[in-house]
């Protein structure tokens, strides 16, 4: 017979063992229906690649994006997400190392720094988060072009 803190370890063992293989917290068949398998959740480097530079080379300082605090969050918004999405191919693209992506993986760094700040700041401010999207964003898309993979 157990005694003391052992027999509460092992009745909190069993309780565990019977609620984790019972599924207790849903219906398990419908949450794997609900989520996707990983190779459709990600796509390849190359379609990845593409639809960054196209973000990158449509979403600079345009008409619709003037100095002013706030009127390019949407375009921020566009270019980090594009850029997540690149890292997820990054990470699943087999062709090169790990160190190949390294300047890269520090330029989208870069570009997330900005983007935490949370709001576009404008422009004119000293402190303005639009270099480390755009700029970096910028930057990102001329180190993929002058590092292609086949």
């Amino acid at each position: 017979m157990i005694k003391g803190w052992g027999a509460a370890a092992s009745i909190t063992f069993a309780i565990a063992a019977v609620v984790g293989v019972s599924g207790c917290g849903g219906d398990a068949e419908a949450d794997a229906k609900k989520s996707p398998t990983a190779s459709a959740a990600a796509p390849s480097f190359s379609e990845a690649s593409k639809a960054f530079q196209d973000v990158a080379g449509t979403m600079y300082l345009d008409s619709e994006c003037t100095k002013e605090a706030g009127t390019c969050w949407d375009k921020m918004t566009t270019a980090v997400k594009a850029a997540r999405t690149l890292r997820t191919a990054m990470n699943g693209e087999k062709s090169v190392g790990p160190e190949f992506w390294t300047e890269a993986y520090a330029l989208i760094d870069t570009m997330e720094e900005g983007y935490a700040v949370g709001e576009d700041l404008g422009a004119d401010d000293f402190n303005t988060n639009r270099p480390k999207v755009f700029g970096t964003a910028h930057d990102l898309d001329d180190w993929l072009g002058e590092h292609p993979i086949q």
